[in-house]
């Protein structure tokens, strides 16, 4: 099963693709998007739904797994997220994906094992979970990843089972 996460963001959203079969794990491509910021919002959002429908239509993945919102003591920087998630949720609704939400406390909490968890910890555990030869950077796209795993570990056994393998996926 292929599961898509997206660590949403205006300047950056950063992304990750996984392979999973519920107890392996496989990175398959990760990175960010970046409109960049002296563009307008409507721009950026442009940028970032074209890029992530892109994306889904080339990689095809199972799933899609987000960040859910996070409260924030500036109401811009909320909103600003609101309308980033929701071109991501646009263009995975669009793809026909099942979209999951996970506030980021169960991603954390899920992938290392506490809730309160810093970036440094997520990444450290990334790189574990993926077996990956270096250190993941923590950032976007290594938060996209922990997202993605944290959808890849929940899901049920039953449910991966019946999900179409990449060799035989009719898709």
């Amino acid at each position: 099963m292929l599961v898509l996460g997206v660590d949403p963001g205006s300047q950056r959203t950063g992304y990750g693709l996984v392979e999973t079969d519920g107890r392996r794990h496989r990175l398959v491509e990760s990175g960010a998007l970046t409109p960049g910021g002296r563009v307008p919002l409507w721009e950026r959002l442009r940028h970032i739904h074209g890029g992530l429908a892109a994306l889904i239509a080339r990689t095809r993945p199972d799933a899609l797994a987000i960040e859910d919102c996070f409260h924030s003591a500036n109401t811009r920087t909320a909103l600003v997220l609101g309308h980033v998630r929701g071109v991501v949720l646009l263009a995975g609704a669009q793809a026909g994906l099942p979209v999951h939400e996970f506030p980021p406390a169960t991603v954390k909490l899920q992938v290392t094992g506490s809730g309160r968890a810093e970036k440094t910890q997520v990444a450290f555990m990334v790189t574990r979970l993926l077996s990956l030869r270096v250190e993941a950077e923590a950032g976007d796209a290594t938060d996209a990843l922990a997202v993605a795993l944290c959808l890849a570990c929940t899901l049920s056994a039953a449910a991966l089972a019946a999900a179409p393998t990449r060799a035989g996926a009719s898709r």
